[in-house]
């Protein structure tokens, strides 16, 4: 047992250290060529969409959700929403975490109106991995976003980010209490796995917590149904 427990922090410090270290230094060539790109790939988007599209967009913007998600380059709106343009309030940090993005995150739900909140978490989460070994060596100010996910130390990957995921959730039902009671805010806690960590599918979205029930009967029975008839109510209601 001892060994491995071991074995288990071991991994997790090597992680903490890959994290701080997976690429020490950028190189301008790359740089100048992937920027080029993106000017092309920007040049086709216009292109391909009419002047009355950014017309509607330079109107205003009354997003459906606001989602809360790692920067991990790995985790995009591609995998959320076909067309995510005025429709997903985008809020990424290390860890997907709301206390270190707490403003952007009461901008969207509470002047913005979306009616879901979104936490997603997702497996290989470099933060989360850093998070449960030791990260002393790193820079302070990731220091100080790592210490605001609270998870044990030497945790394997994919159980650290359901319990960020639901500490995450936990925070906006206290935060949003008064919004999700009245029927105006849903918020969900879900994990994409690309890694197929959680054996349902690779780069599947597993929800695992709505409005902080994490049951899993619980959570589909939500979302197969009593959320929508009470969304319904509330509608018919006003």
């Amino acid at each position: 047992m001892k060994k491995q427990l071991a074995f288990v922090l071991a991994a997790a410090f090597l992680a903490a250290h890959v994290f701080a270290a997976e690429h020490e230094h950028g190189e301008a060539a790359v740089a100048q060529a992937f920027i080029k790109e993106i000017q092309s790939r920007n040049a086709a988007y216009a292109g391909a969409h009419k002047a009355a599209f950014f017309q509607e967009l330079a109107k205003g913007q009354h997003p459906r959700a606001t989602v809360v998600t790692c920067s991990d380059s790995r985790v995009h709106t591609n995998m959320l929403d076909e067309t995510p343009e005025g429709d997903l309030f985008m809020v990424r940090d290390i860890g997907n975490q709301i206390d270190t993005a707490r403003g952007s995150v009461e901008y969207g739900v509470n002047h913005l109106a979306s009616s879901l909140l979104l936490i997603i978490g997702h497996s290989k989460c470099g933060a989360i991995a850093a998070a449960s070994g030791d990260y002393s060596k790193l820079e302070a100010p990731i220091q100080k976003e790592l210490d605001t996910i609270k998870i044990g130390k030497g945790v394997a990957n994919i159980d650290g980010v359901k319990t960020n995921v639901n500490n995450q959730v936990a925070d906006a039902v206290k935060e949003y209490a008064d919004k999700i009671k009245e029927g105006h805010l849903l918020v969900i806690g879900a994990v994409y796995d690309f890694a197929d960590d959680m054996k349902q599918g690779a780069g599947k979205l597993n929800v695992i917590n709505v409005n902080g029930e994490t049951d899993a009967a619980k959570v589909q029975a939500a979302l197969s149904g009593k959320v929508a008839e009470h969304e319904h109510e509330h509608h018919d209601h006003h």
